[in-house]
């Protein structure tokens, strides 16, 4: 059971990770404009 926790935990990380990457694209397009 633990390991399958453990699993869920890194692909939830994974789609933060995503999430942070899009903003700054964001910003930094705002910026260059």
């Amino acid at each position: 059971m633990g390991s399958v926790v453990k699993k869920r935990r890194k692909r939830m990380a994974k789609k933060k990770h995503r999430k942070l990457l899009r903003r700054t694209r964001i910003q930094r397009r705002r910026r260059g404009k």
